[in-house]
């Protein structure tokens, strides 16, 4: 029988998302902007509903293109507090179109948003080695710091909890616990 992290049950979608996605390191951009969005869309919220709403934020979202999105004005920011296919949250709509101005400045300044985040971890994976899911940490010193200096920069619903789901779903840390398959899967990757 396969061991798996306990946070995933036994829903197909969760299943899917922790044996192919979650806690494999992410580069690019665009991903990286995605889980921002869903992360902050997430936040009060079960990660599994974000999940059963995640291709509805594709196309709510322009396929998360920051450049797009940087560009919604007010009435794409209407259209998108009508669709009933995403968190039609004031505050957190208003924050994807404001992070994903902010995250066009991070790109000019650092050569990508990759870049900027992966420096938190000096350009690799951070593995711990978690027995069980009890001794993970909703926050760390890292996601401490990334979210200060997101806030710093006028980024919203980037606090450190947010930070750390984030920097665990992208791979910037390897979070399965030592008896789940992915582990080591994921251990070798980055």
């Amino acid at each position: 029988m396969t061991q798996r992290c306990e946070w995933c049950g036994e829903d197909p979608l969760y299943v899917k998302y922790h044996d192919e996605e979650w806690g494999v390191p992410v580069y690019d951009d665009r991903t990286l902007f995605e889980f921002l969005i869903l992360e902050g869309a997430q936040a009060g919220l079960s990660w599994i509903t974000i999940l059963r709403k995640r291709e509805n934020y594709r196309e709510a979202f322009a396929g998360f293109d920051p450049e797009k999105v940087a560009a919604f004005g007010e009435d794409e920011i209407a259209r998108l507090l009508d669709d009933p296919g995403i968190v039609r949250n004031r505050l957190k709509v208003r924050s994807a179109v404001t992070n994903a101005r902010l995250l066009l400045e991070l790109q000019a300044e650092f050569g990508g948003f990759g870049k900027y985040l992966w420096g938190f971890v000096d350009g690799r994976p951070l593995t711990n080695a978690w027995r069980a899911m009890a001794d993970i940490p909703a926050t760390t010193p890292v996601s401490d710091a990334l979210g200060k200096d997101l806030k710093r920069r006028g980024f919203n619903f980037v606090g450190s909890t947010i930070m750390y789901a984030h920097m665990q779903a992208t791979g910037m840390v390897n979070d399965h616990v030592t008896g789940c398959f992915r582990y080591r899967e994921i251990r070798g990757k980055g």
